[in-house]
């Protein structure tokens, strides 16, 4: 990749909000770079059909194109964002490959099922599996946290998975790849996002748990750790002042793009990690963590 168009995006974000999650990618100020202007493929992904959840917008987006790019047919699902689903729909069809969208509840399993009925009768099968969607509300203390929010944060990022990975199980062949977003609060914390955290955490033993039960299966499991990534979830997420502060503790000095975690999972829906299970890979702008 070259990485001269990353470089044009400032370091910092203008402060702004949105009123509702998870946001939306075209009130962004500035927008994302979720591709790059030219992608070179080496079709590592040549016949394959990928099902993303959270895939109209931020890393569910720059996914989903980089593997159409790659030689994949795309599913996506979202909840309500339907003009960044419809143009993230163009932008796979315009490499040439096809594209499904359907929006609803993750948390719900009955979501889970229509969808993935609907791709194997569309697309004839299910090569790779993105467990992306997800959804953060910052609280001050654990005792502002209702159960309302906890139910939902935890519905949203980890219950949707276990959905989802249930429905498209019985249709992946030995070589198939599932892989999970978990976060860089997995391993670190976040001092105002505690159940978000939690979800996050529990994908990580999600992710491990799973990889070693489909292994005979020849299934592999993976996941990756963002760290600060501009993408609609964050000015959803946080104050105006937050954002505009948004990725600079970071020891690169700047919030990830989503195009830059792309890479991370074609290596991981890919025959490149043929051996690899189990693992997270770390994309979070040089902050070390263990494990």
């Amino acid at each position: 990749m070259d990485f001269n168009f990353i470089q044009s995006f400032p370091k910092t974000v203008p402060e702004q909000h949105q009123n509702q999650q998870p946001g939306l990618n075209s009130k962004m100020n500035p927008k994302p770079i979720d591709q790059e202007p030219q992608y070179v493929s080496s079709n590592k992904l040549a016949g394959k059909v990928a099902l993303v959840t959270g895939g109209d917008s931020g890393i569910g987006r720059a996914v989903a194109i980089a593997f159409a790019h790659e030689g994949a047919d795309i599913a996506i699902v979202y909840s309500n964002e339907h003009e960044d689903a419809q143009e993230t729909k163009a932008i796979i069809e315009g490499t040439g490959r096809k594209c499904l969208v359907y929006s609803g509840d993750i948390g719900e399993e009955s979501l889970s099922s229509k969808v993935v009925n609907n791709v194997v009768k569309e697309l004839g099968r299910i090569d790779i599996l993105v467990n992306n969607a997800g959804e953060q509300h910052p609280q001050n203390s654990i005792l502002d946290i209702t159960k309302e929010q906890l139910e939902r944060t935890f519905k949203t990022n980890i219950f949707g998975m276990f959905f989802m990975t249930k429905a498209v199980l019985p249709h992946l062949a030995g070589g198939s790849a599932i892989i999970n977003t978990t976060s860089i609060t997995a391993f670190k914390g976040h001092e105002t996002l505690i159940d978000y955290s939690a979800s996050k955490g529990a994908i990580l033993a999600f992710t491990r748990s799973l990889a070693l039960n489909l292994a005979e299966m020849n299934i592999r499991v993976n996941a990756v750790a963002p760290g600060p990534v501009w993408t609609p979830l964050i000015p959803a997420s946080f104050s105006p002042q937050e954002v505009g502060k948004f990725g600079g503790d970071t020891p690169m000095g700047r919030p990830g793009q989503p195009v830059e975690l792309a890479k991370a999972y074609v290596y991981l829906a890919s025959g490149d990690s043929s051996y690899v299970s189990g693992q997270t890979i770390h994309v979070n702008g040089g902050i070390i963590v263990n494990g």
